[in-house]
């Protein structure tokens, strides 16, 4: 699998995107950045959507990829959520007001966006990728997901603070290759990071201990205001497991 890193910040601003996260072109988990962050071509190619909450980071350029791919695909972008996730996107997004709704458009039959409500631990096949979603510690019922193909697996747990069951999960895959998890905030603000449901480098380092053993981990979801920061602290931690994403646009082969 190649994992590109379209935006991996919980924050926007010049140089610092949102959350999506590209998988060999075509499979997207959230859609933080999925428009400013891709060409049309690319954008047109995708054609699974996962979106594991519905924080505005991590959903908001859905409005925009419909816009910019309305009328270019022979078949809508099929997204998949838990229910709460997809009510508010068609609520508060897509609602006729603060945009079209594109799950109308250009009609019911053949939509731009079709969504598709999934339930937690319950396997999902999306051509030849496997889907495992599981609640983790963060709002709107957030899901992590492990996606497996090829007889290779990739955990991603997007926002989430501490949290138990993805990692009991996780120990039961012997092909895991890498984990996908966040730091939000630095550990001086532990209150913040708690209320919020994030994790700063105490919490993570904590965490890892609960994680697979001799996994590779990558630490997105960075605050641009505190990177600098968040840097020298999780360095501070001295794993030699752990690759920071200060730069979006990147991509991991596994």
């Amino acid at each position: 699998m190649i994992v590109r890193i379209i935006g991996g910040h919980g924050g926007v601003c010049p140089g610092f995107r949102a959350t999506s996260y590209l998988i060999d072109g075509k499979l997207m988990i959230d859609a933080g950045s999925v428009a400013s962050g891709l060409l049309i071509d690319e954008q047109l190619q995708i054609d699974n959507i996962l979106i594991s909450h519905p924080h505005l980071d991590h959903i908001n350029e859905l409005a925009f990829l419909s816009d910019n791919c309305f009328g270019m695909k022979n078949r809508p972008y099929e997204i998949y959520s838990n229910k709460e996730v997809i009510d508010a996107i068609r609520k508060h997004l897509i609602n006729d007001v603060i945009w079209p709704d594109f799950s109308k458009l250009p009609n019911e039959k053949n939509p731009t966006l079709r969504f598709h409500e999934i339930q937690p631990e319950v396997p999902l096949m999306l051509d030849d990728y496997k889907i495992f979603p599981i609640h983790v510690n963060h709002f709107g019922g957030a899901f992590g997901f492990i996606i497996e193909r090829k007889g290779r697996s990739v955990l991603f747990t997007q926002d989430t603070g501490p949290t138990e069951r993805i990692w009991e999960v996780a120990k039961t895959y012997k092909n895991l290759k890498a984990i996908f998890t966040e730091v939000s905030f630095p550990s001086a603000f532990s209150k913040v990071a708690q209320d919020s449901k994030h994790h700063t480098p105490m919490t993570i380092d904590a965490e890892i201990a609960k994680m697979p053993k001799d996994i590779p981990i990558f630490l997105g979801h960075l605050k641009p205001n505190y990177q600098a920061q968040l840097f020298q602290e999780i360095e501070a931690l001295g794993n030699d497991r752990i690759s920071i994403m200060g730069t979006d646009d990147t991509s991991f082969v596994f």
